[in-house]
């Protein structure tokens, strides 16, 4: 298991991209969690195997319709105990 830490910039808060970064995440089989910040930013932490987190980072480069995402920075991550995908 591997795990990835994303922050997310550009218009990525109110456009329903923290509900897409579950829908996406869970589709893949990834457990995790995304975050608003007071920054604007979007914050995300995912664990999985190393496709499914490729596959995820690819989408997170787009977003859902309504976003408009300027920069992803990825970084890796220890693997955490958790279930599921939280937002917050």
């Amino acid at each position: 298991m591997e795990a990835a830490f994303f922050l997310v910039s550009g218009r990525v808060q109110g456009v329903g991209f923290r509900a897409g970064t579950r829908h996406e995440a869970l589709g893949l089989g990834l457990s995790g969690y995304a975050h608003n910040r007071a920054d604007g930013k979007v914050e995300i932490f995912v664990q999985g195997t190393p496709q499914a987190i490729d596959s995820f980072a690819r989408w997170v480069g787009c977003g859902p319709p309504l976003a408009k995402v300027e920069q992803v920075l990825r970084q890796r991550a220890q693997p955490r105990e958790m279930a599921g995908f939280g937002v917050g």
